[in-house]
């Protein structure tokens, strides 16, 4: 089990975000293409770096604690999936704040 606990880490991650788009409707998953321009960079910069430090044998991953499943380049799916969901979750957060102060300053009680 304890293969899957990158992966549990980033689902708890999702878990602990992705409640905000419904309860608080802060409108960022509908807004998709929005949100893939601001993954976008950050996932193409972070890949490629990670890429050249596992080249340069900067960079490990315990394979105990990964799934397997490796990308070209040694890269693990978890790794790329980070790089994705702590993004996303960091969106999320921000525009729940957003939301909040937006609603507490015009007064509004939902």
């Amino acid at each position: 089990m304890r293969h899957l606990l990158y992966l549990a880490v980033l689902l708890g991650c999702l878990a602990g975000a992705l409640w905000l788009e419904p309860i608080l409707r802060v409108g960022v998953l509908r807004r998709w293409r929005r949100l893939l321009l601001t993954l976008l960079p950050v996932v193409v910069v972070f890949t490629a770096w990670d890429l050249a430090a596992i080249a340069a044998g900067h960079w490990t991953f315990d394979p105990a604690q990964m799934t397997g499943v490796l990308l070209p380049g040694g890269l693990p799916l978890e790794e790329l999936l980070f790089f994705v969901v702590v993004p996303v979750c960091a969106v999320l957060g921000f525009e729940a704040v957003r939301t909040v102060l937006a609603r507490v300053g015009r007064g509004d009680r939902r």
